[in-house]
């Protein structure tokens, strides 16, 4: 449990935060994974939890202060023992009181556990509650809550490390530096809407225009490294495609390290999409295996075919496997546009390839010995770009909507100022709205909805 110190953002009345979080509901949940562990932990927030406290350990203990307690049910005896943590509000993660009961990690432990927490008065959390208050309560911002979600998601150390980073609101106060500027040129354009018979024309001063030039630049930079901290979150799609029996299944299973599918001599034995996320020199990787791209009677190959150009359509690197014993020079894919193309020549173990069907840049590798496979995966990690800098932070698709959004706004609004203040203003308003979204400032219900529906239960 971190005790978070409160969001420097907090107390700024967004459109779900003018009614306090829970409605006075006091909210349950074991926080650890499902199944057995050495440690499990049931987590309580709302202002029932003094006397639930009172209840299940006899007594009230030292906030912020480990304590060795029995844990008991309502007649007295012990369900189980273990460490007791108390968080008076409103320094703590959710902003409420909260109480996390660390005992042992058998599951039916820590279901006669809960139970005895529900049988005094709570009720059981959705998926995110704890997170949702958190946001709701003026914790963390909506950006924040966000990266807890994908801290716990991570696939890479280096997501790890960018989620961190936006969740300690790195991101965040970005997106603030921005949206402090747009509240300073609102002041400006609208002057001139307050004030139109003064002498002074608000929006001749050149400076306006310079300033909204390098806000539109500002928020261009912005979009562009929380487009790599999409990436960094989703993960690189690599698709293997070539002709049946070129060893693409194989190199999955080189690159996966496990038996992922199945290889045979037999062509045509992958006849449908397969996936298997991993991390390859660092980088989130969704590696995706297909069916051998040729003409088929066979029904069900023909939609395995299908199937496997789709999937190269929608690549980020497109890994176009080739056989150096095949009787002609090899044919170019079609890639989706900003994919990458790889040309590999498998099988290095039997023989090269004609010097005559070579490309710069092509690699020769075994996928069944694993000679040249590192090199794939070198280039797989420049495919990605350049390695994450210490000030990467973790985005969603939402946020590079919204920062796009607000970008062409600001935009508009520049190009509106010789028509006259209204637009301009209006324009600066949107851009600032737009904004807003992504910390949590403007949002609704629906929103909230999907963001915290997705959060596992107990966070």
């Amino acid at each position: 449990m971190v005790d978070h110190a409160p969001h420097r953002g907090a107390g700024r009345q967004g459109l779900t935060r003018e009614t306090p979080a829970g409605d006075g509901e006091t909210i349950a949940a074991v926080a650890t994974a499902p199944g057995r562990g050495g440690i499990g932990i049931v987590r309580v927030s709302g202002p029932r939890v003094p006397a639930i406290v009172e209840a299940v350990l006899g007594g009230p203990i030292a906030p912020r202060r480990a304590a060795l307690r029995a844990f008991r049910d309502a007649r007295g005896e012990p369900i189980d023992s273990g460490l007791a943590l108390f968080f008076p509000a409103p320094r703590s993660f959710t902003g409420e009181d909260v109480l996390e009961l660390h005992g042992h990690g058998g599951p039916v432990v820590l279901d006669l556990l809960l139970a005895r927490v529900l049988e005094l008065g709570a009720r059981t959390a959705r998926p995110g509650e704890f997170s949702e208050r958190a946001f709701l309560n003026g914790r963390l911002d909506l950006a924040q809550a966000e990266a807890v979600a994908d801290l716990i998601d991570a696939a890479s150390p280096a997501a790890a490390r960018a989620a961190t980073r936006s969740l300690q609101g790195a991101f965040s106060q970005e997106v603030e530096a921005c949206a402090e500027v747009l509240t300073e040129l609102r002041v400006y354009v609208e002057a001139a809407l307050d004030f139109p018979d003064e002498e002074i024309d608000f929006l001749a001063d050149p400076e306006i225009t310079r300033r909204m030039q390098a806000l539109e630049a500002d928020l261009g930079a912005l979009s562009g490294r929380a487009r790599e901290g999409v990436r960094l979150r989703e993960g690189l799609c690599v698709v293997l495609c070539g002709a049946p029996n070129v060893g693409k299944s194989t190199l999955l299973n080189r690159l996966s390290r496990e038996e992922v599918a199945i290889t045979s001599d037999q062509p045509g034995t992958t006849r449908d999409v397969l996936r298997a996320d991993l991390s390859i020199a660092g980088v989130a990787v969704r590696l995706v295996d297909t069916a051998g791209l040729r003409d088929s009677p066979d029904p069900v190959e023909r939609e395995g075919v299908r199937r496997a150009r789709e999937a190269i359509a929608a690549a980020d690197v497109v890994i176009w496997l080739l056989d150096p014993a095949a009787p002609n020079p090899p044919e170019t894919p079609p890639v989706g546009a900003g994919a990458r193309l790889i040309r590999v020549w498998n099988k290095a173990d039997l023989g090269a390839p004609p010097p005559a069907w070579r490309a710069p840049g092509d690699l020769c590798l075994s996928a069944r010995t694993g000679r040249g496979v590192a090199a794939l995966e070198a280039a797989i990690r420049d495919a990605a770009g350049e390695a994450p800098g210490e000030g990467v932070f973790l985005a969603r698709r939402r946020h590079l909507d919204a920062l796009r959004r607000a970008r062409q706004a600001v935009a508009r609004a520049r190009h509106a100022l010789e028509a006259g203040p209204e637009l301009s203003a209006e324009e600066l308003r949107l851009a600032q709205q737009a904004l807003g979204e992504i910390t949590g400032e403007v949002t609704t219900e629906a929103l909230l909805g999907r963001i915290f529906s997705s959060f596992c239960i107990g966070k």
